[in-house]
C-alpha cells in the first residue's frame, strides 16, 4: 500500500532507538523526509546512519536535544520549524514503589513524557492548521488504561497524553489535520531490554525465562505473551501518519498485543 508520504516532512522525538527509531525508518521507507532526535550528537549520528541503511536514498536530518526541558523543545523546533508529521515518542519509565517516588521524579516524568509533546505540538499544530494538513501522534501505552502498580507515575503521564491528544484533535475541525494517540503494549525497546537483562542477572535466570515470568505475573492479559517488536508499533504509526488514515482523528488506537481486555 502506498501511504502517500513522499514529500512529507516528519519529526520523530526520542528516535535514536526502539519505537522512535523504527518509526523514523518506516516513515523514511515511505518517502518522508525524517528528522531524528536524541539527547547526544553521537546517538543522533548513529540513528541517522541506521535510517539511511534501512531506507536507501532517504532524506534524513538530526537534532540533538534533551526534551526534558523547554530549552530542548525550543532547540528541536528551531532546527525543524516546519513539519507535516510530528511523532511525540520520547519517553522514560521506571519501576518504583509509589511511596518512594518523590516530587522531583513526578516532575521529571511529566516534563519528558507529557510536556515535550505539549511544547512541540504548540509549535507545529498551528502551522499544520494554516496549511490545513498535518499529523500529530502521541506514543502512549496500554499503561494509560491499566496503570501498573509498579510505576504509577509513568502510567499517569501516559493517561495524560490521551487527554492531550483528544483535546488537540478538537482544534482540527474542518481541516485535514489529525491528532491521535497510539497505545503500545510492552515492547522490546532498548530500555526494556536493559531492564530484563538486569532482572535476569539479579534472579539468576535467562532473559527468556524473565520474559515468560513477566507476562505470566505482570501482564497476564496479554494475548501475544511476548514483548512486541518496535517495528510492530511503527507499522501502525506510519499508517496513521499517512494520507490513507484521513478519517482517523481524536482516537486512541491500540497496538498493545491484547493486554487491554476492554472491547472499546
Amino acid at each position: 500500500m502506498d501511504l502517500q508520504l513522499r514529500g512529507k516532512r516528519a519529526v520523530v522525538t526520542g528516535s535514536t532507538a526502539g519505537i522512535g527509531l523504527a518509526v523514523a525508518i518506516e516513515l523514511a521507507r515511505e518517502g518522508a523526509a525524517v528528522v531524528v532526535n536524541g539527547r547526544t550528537a553521537a546517538r543522533v549520528e548513529q540513528a541517522m546512519a541506521r535510517v539511511r541503511r534501512e531506507a536507501p536514498g532517504a532524506e534524513v536530518a538530526g537534532v540533538a536535544a534533551d526534551l526534558g526541558s523547554a530549552r530542548g523543545a525550543e532547540h528541536v523546533a528551531a532546527a525543524a520549524p516546519d513539519a507535516d508529521i510530528l511523532v511525540n515518542n520520547v519517553g522514560i519509565f521506571e519501576a518504583k514503589p509509589f511511596a518512594e517516588v518523590p516530587d522531583a521524579d513526578w516532575l521529571r516524568f511529566l516534563e519528558v513524557n507529557l510536556l515535550s509533546g505539549v511544547r512541540l505540538s504548540r509549535h507545529h499544530l498551528p502551522r499544520m492548521l494554516e496549511r490545513r494538513w498535518g499529523r500529530v501522534l502521541f506514543i502512549s501505552s496500554e499503561s494509560a488504561l491499566q496503570i501498573p502498580a509498579e510505576m504509577i507515575h509513568y502510567g499517569v503521564t501516559k493517561t495524560a497524553q490521551l487527554g492531550l491528544a483528544r483535546g488537540l484533535a478538537e482544534l482540527t475541525r474542518g481541516t485535514a489535520v489529525t491528532v491521535n494517540a497510539i497505545l503500545a503494549g510492552p515492547t522490546a525497546s532498548e530500555g526494556v531490554g536493559e531492564f530484563v537483562a538486569g532482572l535476569a542477572r539479579q534472579q539468576g535466570k535467562g532473559a527468556d525465562e524473565v520474559e515468560r515470568d513477566f507476562f505470566r505475573e505482570a501482564r497476564p492479559t496479554s494475548l501475544l505473551q511476548r514483548f512486541e517488536t518496535p517495528e510492530e508499533i511503527a507499522s501502525l504509526v506510519a499508517f496513521v501518519a499517512s494520507e490513507r488514515a484521513s478519517g482517523v482523528n481524536g482516537a486512541a488506537l491500540r497496538v498493545d498485543g491484547g493486554v487491554v481486555r476492554a472491547i472499546v
